[in-house]
């Protein structure tokens, strides 16, 4: 007879970059507990680059992926919600619970114990500056004697991502094997205020094109504007591509430009040399940790007056 595997379930919602942050947590989560089936529930589009990519060639971080946006687990977050009989008993069916949430007034803690849960950990930590984001993250798993040694995300993308982003290339008239000549720039983030102006970027664009590099522009929507302002530049734009897709093609490149943002902390994961360029942010909270990480920090935190000449690799 076959041993029913013990069950943990990781909640963790936020953005690209919240989620890579994360990820050494879930790491030693994962590590640690071996012998046991761990899911992820959290946005789908993000949390999938768990199960299609892991710390180490053939591993995987998660077991499953479910989506945090299923229109049923409303009542979860209501005070005495109506619950939904189907995630009641999911939630139930797990030995432990670890969450990432924001839930101040432990609403959501709360319906998840009603269903059945009686080990919950809230991991929630308001990132401040006296440690890397990382580091912080994982303090919730010290209630199971837990410690983060190792704060750098790692992020080796599946066979199955591997073979998509090949077809990718292909498509785009690149092979996976002339991939060094490339350089990735990612122009966008979260934020208007952690951008390089759009000038700086063509300059280095340029720069690298002269210097015998292709670019590969990698952006979302929220980049559209910039990404056409640069399109002179290449014949390359990888646009709105699923996330271990877009980690599998950036693991293949010779390097990446890009801002404080969740694509930077996606291609520090994936083990590119990566040129970070960071403004009013600080780069020892939220800089992804790496050997290959170099971050080139503005003047006075201010990114119009960082020079092209500061950036560029070697200078």
């Amino acid at each position: 007879m076959s041993l029913v595997k013990p069950r943990i379930l990781a909640i963790r919602g936020g953005a690209i970059g919240d989620f890579v942050l994360t990820l050494p947590a879930i790491r030693l989560l994962r590590e640690t507990f071996a012998h046991c089936h761990l899911e992820i529930l959290g946005y789908e589009h993000i949390a999938s680059m768990a199960v299609q990519g892991g710390p180490a060639e053939g591993l995987t971080y998660a077991d499953e992926v479910r989506n945090i946006e299923a229109g049923p687990l409303a009542g979860f977050f209501a005070r005495n919600g109506n619950l939904s009989p189907e995630w009641s008993e999911y939630f139930g069916s797990f030995n432990q619970v670890v969450s990432w949430l924001f839930d101040p007034d432990e609403i959501f803690e709360t319906n998840v114990k009603r269903a059945g849960v009686k080990h919950y950990i809230s991991a929630y930590a308001k990132i401040n500056d006296e440690a890397h984001a990382s580091v912080q993250l994982a303090r919730g798993l010290e209630r199971l004697a837990l410690y983060l040694e190792e704060p750098g995300a790692r992020l080796v993308p599946s066979v199955g991502a591997r073979k998509a982003s090949g077809e990718w290339l292909g498509k785009h008239a690149m092979e996976v094997g002339t991939m060094r000549a490339v350089v990735a720039m990612h122009p966008g983030s979260g934020s208007a205020k952690k951008n390089w102006p759009v000038a700086k970027w063509r300059a280095l664009g340029e720069r690298l094109k002269a210097e015998g590099r292709k670019v590969l522009l990698v952006g979302g929507e929220a980049d559209e504007a910039t990404l056409e302002a640069l399109k002179p530049l290449t014949d390359f734009v990888a646009r709105g591509l699923p996330l271990p897709v877009l980690a599998a093609i950036l693991s293949e490149c010779g390097g990446f430009y890009g801002h404080d943002s969740g694509v930077s902390h996606l291609a520090a994961a994936a083990g590119v040399p990566c040129t970070l360029i960071f403004g009013p942010t600080d780069p020892a909270v939220w800089a992804p940790q790496g050997k290959k990480v170099r971050v080139v920090q503005a003047p006075e935190g201010e990114l119009g007056k960082l020079e092209v000449a500061a950036v560029v690799v070697g200078e």
